[in-house]
């Protein structure tokens, strides 16, 4: 667990993950919050946690595949919510930027790991861009940690700005024009940061997987 500044601040007792948050319908806006905990508001906090804790579990899991590794990185991510508020400017929404630091945080932890990843097309076109696929569609636990792997250790060399837009694309499912509204780029530049990072990902997995092996 982490701690506030005079009580714990435990994520577990807003959210009992994997389930929903609470409806957000009638409850102070992210603003609002943000406004509040960037003054040390705490109740602002568990508000923001209540609100967030399972979407940031979920994306913590779905990264690293193990829940007590995805409840740790998940409540770190939450402390670091509360420390480095003052860094957060409103350019994007405030889910964006926790989203952002939750992958950041899951590939910090890892720094490694190992699938099979089909891309075609050279179009910027999202509907015809090239996806990561596992190939196998009913794969074995042990085929799909070591998919798993093989996916995190490349994502670990593309720049985090990178990084988080693409996961939110192929793995969270936001489309191209809430991403836009997410981060406040504009859907031509989210378009083509993805797909230069398919681009490189697809040289990069092609380079490992036929790298000889001694």
């Amino acid at each position: 667990m982490y701690t506030t500044t005079s009580e714990t601040a435990n994520t577990n007792t807003c959210c009992v993950w994997p389930n929903e948050a609470p409806s957000n319908q009638g409850k102070p806006n992210d603003a609002e919050l943000v406004a509040r905990l960037q003054a040390r508001d705490e109740a602002a906090f568990r508000e923001i946690v209540e609100r967030y804790a399972c979407k940031i579990y979920r994306v913590s899991y779905g990264i690293l595949g193990n829940r007590d590794d995805a409840n740790d990185v998940a409540q770190e991510v939450f402390a670091k919510v509360f420390s480095s508020i003052h860094g957060f400017a409103g350019r994007s929404s405030l889910y964006a930027w926790i989203y952002r630091i939750a992958v950041n945080g899951c590939y910090d932890f890892l720094r490694k790991k190992r699938p099979t990843i089909a891309y075609s097309s050279d179009s910027l076109d999202d509907a015809q861009a090239p996806r990561m696929e596992i190939a196998d569609p009913r794969p074995t636990p042990d085929r799909t940690a070591m998919q798993r792997d093989f996916i995190n250790k490349l994502l670990a060399d593309v720049p985090e700005d990178d990084r988080w837009l693409l996961i939110a694309k192929e793995v969270e499912g936001f489309s191209i024009a809430e991403l836009s509204q997410m981060t406040g780029l504009k859907e031509n530049t989210i378009k083509g940061r993805l797909f230069r990072v398919r681009q490189a990902l697809a040289a990069a997995a092609h380079g490992a997987l036929n790298a000889p092996r001694s």
